[in-house]
């Protein structure tokens, strides 16, 4: 299991003008693989349009890698080395200076510089945590531990991941004035409450406040303020499985208590969520109750063959546009299953409920 790694772009670099003609001292990297022999190719890349593209090669010799060059802005790029058929990954932010940098499976590390430097206390972190998950994945495909055991790893599990999600919002906090807290932001704002992400909009230097990822932030959190507990239901029309016309307000502000599912047939935890789903229609169908499925599905028949596997009774409405999807898009939602629980005024009053929680709001609100 390979380490988690977050994207990174954009700052302002450090220039310094020789007495000889005004030419910039630029950066040496120098590193090390593991596991890689003389002779081996190490490639810095950048990521663009999801792929990666090869900007420069160097040849391990004497054991070591080196790149040289001058950069003019701080930059996301990646080290990849192929070892025994295996790629190993970094990234790391490229700027002028000296970087020493180490590819390894499970403990990579990139100093030197500033911003190098504020990253890798945070990767640390972050390395170690992936280190228990890892053991923590492979007892689970032990197939002789009981469902007990089973159920303790992955609530172990659980429990790491909400620890890498504090190191990140402690990165992020602390480093939203450089490019390495812009961007670890820009990697995890979708999984961050509305106010979390305008308090640190607010902090952004006016360098980067232009920054494509950083507007389409500034935009969605507008969304969400429009959406937010609170505020009334914004209304929107699609299409049910027959074809027909549907509107959101067919359902929300009469008088029942309304959950709205974002979902689709292609999401795994859509998927697994939707059994509590089944068990919450079951319970309060007849109590005031109703729930709206908005599917981000691009395939009708997928989708309709879901609705029918999953055993979803409760109306269904889709314009098949997958993240483009005009309800998606109103509700400023970035990751599904995503839940709006909407009062019989049609007033937001929960969003993001899943598990037990929903179970627990619905027992509140529907009498």
């Amino acid at each position: 299991m390979k380490k988690l790694t977050y994207l990174a772009v954009a700052a302002m670099a450090i220039g310094m003008v020789a007495c000889t003609g005004g030419k910039k001292s630029g950066y040496v990297i120098t590193g090390t693989v593991e596991g890689a022999a003389n002779g081996d190719t190490v490639f810095l890349q950048e990521v663009a349009n999801r792929q990666f593209n090869k900007l420069d090669t160097a040849i391990i010799e004497n054991g070591t890698f080196t790149f040289e060059g001058v950069q003019d802005s701080t930059v996301n790029r990646y080290i990849m080395c192929k070892v025994n058929g295996e790629e190993l990954v970094m990234d790391f932010f490229l700027e002028n200076g000296t970087i020493n940098a180490k590819l390894t499976k499970s403990n990579d590390s990139a100093t030197g510089t500033p911003n190098n430097d504020a990253y890798q206390e945070i990767r640390t972190q972050i390395n170690g945590l992936n280190e228990k998950a890892k053991a923590i994945y492979e007892a689970l495909s032990d197939s002789t531990i009981t469902e007990e055991q089973r159920e303790a790893k992955i609530k172990e599990y659980s429990q790491l991941e909400e620890e890498m999600e504090q190191i990140r919002a402690k990165g992020i906090a602390k480093n939203i004035t450089n490019p390495v807290g812009i961007s670890l932001f820009k990697q995890s704002y979708y999984g961050m409450s509305t106010e979390e992400n305008e308090a640190l909009l607010q902090q952004i230097p006016a360098k980067f406040q232009n920054d494509e990822v950083i507007l389409k932030i500034k935009e969605i959190t507008e969304r969400q303020k429009k959406t937010a507990v609170g505020q009334k239901f914004i209304d929107f029309e699609m299409l049910t499985p027959e074809g027909k016309p549907v509107k959101l307000s067919d359902y929300v502000g009469k008088g029942k208590v309304v959950l709205i599912d974002f979902w689709a047939s292609w999401c795994g935890p859509c998927r697994r969520e939707m059994p509590n789903l089944v068990d919450a229609y079951a319970k309060y169908k007849g109590k005031n109750f109703e729930i709206v499925g908005v599917s981000l599905d691009q395939s009708g028949d997928a989708w309709k063959e879901s609705i029918k596997n999953l055993k979803i009774t409760w109306p269904q409405m889709s314009d098949l546009k997958y993240w483009n999807s005009e309800g998606a898009q109103l509700y400023a939602v970035n990751s599904i299953p995503h839940t709006v629980l909407v009062d019989g005024e049609g007033t937001i009053i929960a969003r993001g409920l899943h598990g037990d929680e929903l179970q627990k709001k619905l027992a509140e609100v529907v009498k």
